[in-house]
This record gives C-alpha cells, structure tokens and sequence, in this order.
C-alpha cells in the first residue's frame, strides 16, 4: 500500500514538474500537429468540457483519465457522433467497448474515432482556384487501453493509440502513449483526485506520393521522379489534474463540482469548471465552463471554443441496481466563429 501512495505522489510531482517546464508556451503555439488528439468526442464528457476527469468511469475516461477505466463493471458499450463546429462541414465519429476482465483481472478498452472534413477543391500552384477535382482528408485514432484498482482508492492504466493522417496522395502515422491515475476516498468515496498525461510519441511526418514531382536532377538529361521529405511534427502532448467532490442531496440526487487543469505543450493553459446534477438513476444534467487566457480577444485566441459547456443524459435501467440499461447523451460546446459544437451518444452497460 506504501508503495501505491509513492507512486501516485511521484505521478504529481512529475507532472507538475512537466507542466512548469512546457506547458502554456505561447511561443511553440501551432508548432505540434495531430490537433485531433485534443477533441473529445464523448457526449457525455463534453457536456462538462472534461473538468470531471478526475471522476469520469468507464470507457470515456480513456481520453481524459485512462485510470478511470477501470471503474467499469461489466461491459460498457458506446457509439457517438459529434458536429465539430457547425458550418465546417467536420464530423467526427467515435465507437468504444470496455470489458471487465473478471474479479481482478482489470479491465480493457478498445475504441476507434475518425474525422471527416468532407469535400476539398484541390488547388495547385498553376491553377489556385481548382477547377481539376477535389480530395477528402481524413484522421482516425486507434486507442487500446488496459487499467486496473490496485486498491479501494487507486486506480491506474494505460493507453496505446495508434495514430493516422492522409489525404488521396499523403499520409503520416505514429503510435502514443496515454498514462493515467485516480485516487479516491472519504467515508463515501466522495473526493476524487487524478493525474493523466498524454499524447507522449514520436513525431509525424508525411510520406506518398503527394510529396514528389517531376524534374530534372544535374548530370541527367530526361526528367525524374524526385521524392521530397516533409519536415517532422511533435504531437500535442499535455498533463492532465483534476479534482471532484460529491454532495449527497438525498437517497437519490448528486451533486458534483470538479475542477482540471490541464497543461498543454503547444498551446494556451486551461481551467475547466463544472457541475453534475444526478437524479435518481434516470437523468443527469450538466454544465462547465473552460477558461484559457486570450479567449475574449480575437487577436490572441487560439480556440474557436468560447468556453460555455453544457448536456443532460436520460438513463433507462434494466436492473434494479443499476448495473445494466442504456443511455442517451448529448452536448453543446460554444464556440466563435461557427454554431457551436453538438454531440449525441448511445451507450449501453450490462
């Protein structure tokens, strides 16, 4: 048991000790890619804007806290559609299965989540308006996960994503690493507490055929096909702390303020504040708020998210102790320019 609390005090340490070394640099802002990695595309964990990462459970907590995997009972299945900033034309698509794997086997996760960006004009040098077709891009994230309770209060696990880009002639790929941890307690586990980091990997960079052309090289006399090299990409790595407490109205509702900060490598800090009304087992509301400096002046924001959170699920149990049924989820994330962010899920636990 001591050595459950080193670990989890060295996880903080570490942690803290990366976010003062890297994160918030407004100078390494747009140097990282695979922006994907950074949104969400779980309806119920947006309605919050992820300040519940300390107290998400089940297969969501894969992209927010991998530790809270393993609070999953049975199996846990979810299938989720998100309208990423409406007017874009950008959809994302995500569908995830957890599985307990007996009493203390821990539990694993798969989850596959891909992005499509609709039609594009393709447009070249000689002729910048189109005209000659277009191209689809598109992104997907592979995500294998295992966690386990090692004790009442501490949950770990771990995260293997496999990570893909391309276009009709280019692609790029690489494989990242999530790592997370939740520590529980009080008289009724009512006080959470959890440190994540992610998106820890090798660079990217794009290869295919997209990347040559047609030319000729000193000595040669007939043209040939030359390859060029694209420059490599980091990924947009970040740590991840947050906290959750949970206010007892009752036999049947729950309150629950959280809080997370998460410190971003290439990008501004932010603060995600929320609030979860539980009632019975049959709905849930939420709403959160995400805060990061510059988002009110255009001239030095780097989020078209504005912060405002919000979203309900309606709960239909199958069981009398709530250890099976389904759930419909939805949320809203403001956002300027372009009319918001709009995600719906089914999930299903038995």
């Amino acid at each position: 048991m001591k050595k459950l609390y080193k670990i989890l005090f060295i996880s903080l340490i570490l942690g803290l000790t990366y976010g003062q070394s890297y994160a918030g640099n407004k100078d390494r802002a747009g140097e990282a890619g695979a922006g994907q990695l950074l949104i969400n595309p779980w309806a119920r964990s947006n309605g919050l804007g992820g300040a519940n990462s300390a107290s998400m459970m089940g297969l969501e907590a894969q992209f927010w806290n991998v530790g809270g995997l393993a609070h999953t009972k049975g199996t846990e299945l979810i299938f989720s559609n998100t309208t990423w900033l409406k007017g874009t034309g950008t959809n994302i698509a995500a569908f995830g299965i957890s599985q307990k794997l007996g009493e203390n086997g821990g539990v694993i996760g798969l989850s596959v989540v891909s992005f499509s960006y609709g039609e594009m004009e393709i447009t070249t040098v000689a002729q910048p308006d189109g005209g000659i077709g277009t191209f689809s891009p598109s992104q997907s994230n592979v995500n294998f996960s295992y966690a386990k309770s090692f004790s009442n209060s501490i949950y770990g696990g771990i995260n293997v994503k496999f990570v893909s880009e391309s276009t009709s002639d280019t692609h790029a790929s690489t494989i990242a690493i999530d790592a997370g941890i939740q520590y529980v307690t009080g008289k009724h586990d009512e006080i959470k507490f959890g440190v994540a980091l992610k998106n820890v990997g090798g660079n990217m960079s794009y290869e295919g055929d997209g990347m040559s052309f047609r030319g000729f090289v000193p000595g040669q006399a007939n043209a040939l096909t030359v390859q060029q090299r694209s420059a490599g990409f980091e990924l947009p790595s970040l740590i991840r702390i947050g906290l959750s407490y949970d206010i007892f109205l009752g036999d049947k509702s729950t309150l629950t303020p959280s809080y997370t900060f998460t410190s971003n490598s290439f990008t501004n800090d932010q603060h995600a504040t929320g609030i979860e009304f539980k009632w019975s087992k049959f709905l849930v509301l939420r709403a959160g708020y995400v805060f990061e400096n510059g988002m009110f002046g255009d001239d030095a924001r780097m989020n078209a998210l504005t912060g405002f959170a919000a979203g309900a699920s309606i709960k239909v149990p199958f069981s009398k102790d709530n250890t099976s049924g389904f759930s419909i989820d939805y949320a809203y994330q403001d956002s300027n320019p372009f009319a918001g962010s709009h995600s719906v899920g089914i999930r299903l636990f038995f």
